[in-house]
């Protein structure tokens, strides 16, 4: 059996659905098993757990052979740094003991060491913690969700503009959350000695530009590029309502992006989905809201 963490979200769904489509049997790991009564209704089992109870965790994946992992992003009103290596620690933890042949956990692109870098550090110390514990793991690096730009839709569609912390022209490694699924079920199907980094990125990579452009082609409106100084960056997260603690944090993950570059690793995993099709396909589900 197959073991999908977060598997009501939009990553998880797309690996739940992905391994159903194979024929392979499913159990979904969620805290309320009634947001999950589509997967039930599609052959897949339900098991209710929650990572700040590794206990829970634990008893969930010694009912299968094969898990995707699935770290929960930490409320942004509060100190997700804190939170994150607390539920990573407890994943970790709940894999001690148990019958798994393996695992696929889902990172980010330029993960690394460090205080304080958001994503970037709290996922290096996943990437970490999978290494230092015996089932084999799977690591996928994707590149920057085409869905962190889904928040932006009213406001380009009312102004006309979109926001970035990124410079207009940089090139970024995007990629569909679905598209994100789809690796990590291939990877959880695959042979057993198929372990260790791979990057998971789009057909291309695009510029917030190029995003401008993607939203003015669905829109059927001009759409501009409005890039936010960096001496505003916390303050464009406070905005938000990201605490203090958190918008110090995503503003040094942006900075280490933008100064580093992102990763170009060789033989990345190309998902099909374009970033046009993407926003074509928010603005037409927006409208049949």
């Amino acid at each position: 059996m197959d073991i999908v963490m977060g598997g009501t979200g939009h990553v998880g769904s797309a690996v739940v659905e992905a391994l159903l489509r194979e024929g392979r049997e499913v159990l979904l790991v969620t805290r309320d098993a009634g947001h999950a009564s589509r997967w039930m209704a599609s052959g897949a089992s339900v098991a209710e757990a929650d990572v700040d109870d590794p206990s829970s965790l634990r008893s969930v994946f010694r009912r299968g052979r094969r898990a995707f992992l699935l770290n929960p992003p930490g409320d942004v009103t509060g100190d997700p740094d804190v939170t994150e290596r607390h539920t990573i620690a407890n994943i970790v933890s709940a894999l001690e003991g148990s019958p798994l042949e393996k695992v696929v956990a889902a990172s980010t692109g330029n993960a690394q060491p460090g205080e304080r870098l958001g994503d970037l550090n709290t996922l290096w110390t996943l990437e970490e913690g999978l290494r230092g514990q015996p089932v084999p793991a799977a690591i996928n690096r994707a590149g920057y969700y085409m869905s962190n730009w889904d928040g932006q839709l009213d406001t380009v569609r009312t102004t006309g503009r979109l926001q970035t912390l990124f410079p207009a022209d940089l090139p970024i490694p995007m990629v569909a959350p679905r598209d994100v699924g789809e690796a990590a079920a291939r990877r959880l199907v695959s042979p057993l000695d198929d372990v260790g980094l791979m990057s998971v990125e789009g057909p291309a990579r695009y510029t917030p530009v190029d995003v401008a452009d993607a939203f003015s082609r669905a829109l059927g409106r001009a759409v501009e590029v409005d890039v936010v100084p960096r001496a505003q960056w916390e303050a464009s997260f406070r905005q938000l309502g990201f605490s203090e603690a958190a918008a110090s944090s995503y503003a040094r993950m942006t900075a280490c992006c933008v100064d580093q570059g992102f990763d170009s690793p060789q033989g990345a995993w190309r998902g099909t989905t374009t970033l046009v099709s993407y926003i074509e396909a928010l603005v037409a589900n927006a409208a049949g809201r």
